[in-house]
């Protein structure tokens, strides 16, 4: 890696803007994003493109960041998107947009860089290995100023984002927020017996009290992955896809080329769990896999079944991520219901630059208030873990 004085050498410091990632290799911006989050993939965010899920008229119009070396290789880059709307981040700002229109401001489009509908932490700022991480973190947080005063847009947001970066961020000006998820750890656990094992009597018979009522059901829980994920049963997710977002958002957000896309690009680091009923789909749980984290995302049913959607979601990525020997299992946003189940509650982050004086001021003062109530109430959701005492 060349230090400081060689870097400026290296890399070329002009920050391009893409309309689109077709526009960039994918084996560049994958030597950019790493292997470990499937999210940063070129492949899953150019399906997300390609399929029309993300375009200008759902309202997120690519305007991705990048960085060249002195080769003309790609050597940084940041995913970012000009937004009309907030819909898909799952960090709520509805207040603060609303607040600064009813002061006389423009909240949208306002600039943010994220994996769209994903609400899971990985790298926002993208730095190939070989080059200086801190340099290019400067330029591509320069390249958002940049684009902002170009568009005139008041607002910048970087969702999920890794703590590191966080904190980085905060450095350049950014204001820091703090959420709340619900991650499974593995504890080197051998088996899902090992991890019951860890928790107390009554959580214990709990869970398999839930699990022995599915079993019960008549169902048959099937884990895919690769090749063994066909074009039907794509078709039968999409449409428990489709039914819980007309009931639950009213608007889905991915359409039925999207996973056909991420079937035939990514297939090995996806996990499709389906549940069948006399050999009939009736419900799904989407989760994808990266190096050391299984990331649990869409849930979807046509028929009701109690504690189908803990087993499906929650228990089946468990035993999963055991056998693969991953570290974590990612749930997704909210639901306090998984703390009992060995889902604990973890800090989230993003980063948030604000150009107008007044209106910083009055966010800053927010986020110090609710900064202490998220640290207040995870104290009190940690009370609630299902873990033995002491184990």
């Amino acid at each position: 890696m060349p230090d400081g004085n060689d870097f400026e050498n290296d890399l070329a410091e002009e920050v391009s803007v893409l309309p689109a990632l077709s526009a960039v290799a994918a084996e560049e911006w994958d030597a950019c994003a790493g292997a470990d989050n499937p999210f940063l993939s070129h492949d899953f965010l150019n399906a997300l493109e390609e399929s029309g899920s993300v375009r200008a008229e759902t309202g997120w119009l690519p305007r991705h960041l990048t960085v060249s070396d002195r080769a003309g290789r790609l050597a940084a880059a940041m995913p970012l998107y000009l937004k009309g709307h907030s819909r898909g981040e799952y960090v709520f700002d509805w207040g603060w947009a609303d607040a600064y229109e009813r002061a006389g401001g423009r909240y949208y489009p306002k600039l943010l860089s994220a994996v769209p509908f994903t609400p899971a932490t990985g790298p926002r700022m993208l730095v190939r290995p070989d080059i200086d991480r801190g340099r290019a973190e400067e330029i591509l947080a320069g390249g958002v100023v940049a684009l902002m005063n170009q568009l005139n847009v008041a607002t910048a947001h970087v969702n999920f984002l890794t703590e590191p970066e966080w904190r980085r961020l905060g450095s350049f000006g950014f204001l820091q927020r703090m959420g709340l998820q619900y991650h499974w750890r593995n504890d080197g656990y051998g088996c899902f017996d090992d991890f019951l094992a860890a928790l107390s009597s009554r959580k214990r018979k709990a869970i398999r009290k839930e699990r022995r009522q599915v079993e019960d059901s008549d169902l048959v829980i099937r884990r895919l992955v690769g090749r063994d994920i066909e074009e039907r049963h794509w078709d039968a997710f999409f449409h428990f896809y489709m039914d819980t977002s007309d009931r639950k958002w009213g608007s889905p957000y991915l359409n039925r080329t999207f996973f056909s896309l991420l079937g035939e690009r990514m297939a090995e680091r996806v996990l499709l769990v389906i549940a069948e009923r006399d050999g009939r789909p009736v419900a799904g749980a989407l989760n994808l896999i990266g190096s050391d984290t299984l990331f649990g995302r869409n849930w979807g049913c046509v028929e009701d079944y109690k504690f189908l959607h803990f087993e499906a979601c929650y228990y089946q990525a468990i035993d999963f991520a055991i056998e693969r020997g991953l570290a974590t299992v990612e749930a997704g946003a909210q639901g306090q219901h998984k703390i009992q189940r060995g889902y604990l509650p973890v800090e989230t982050y993003s980063a948030h630059l604000i150009i107008d004086d007044g209106f910083r001021d009055a966010v800053e003062d927010f986020l110090t208030r609710e900064t202490r109530g998220i640290a207040h109430e995870k104290a009190l959701l940690m009370e609630e873990s299902p873990f033995r005492k002491g184990g």
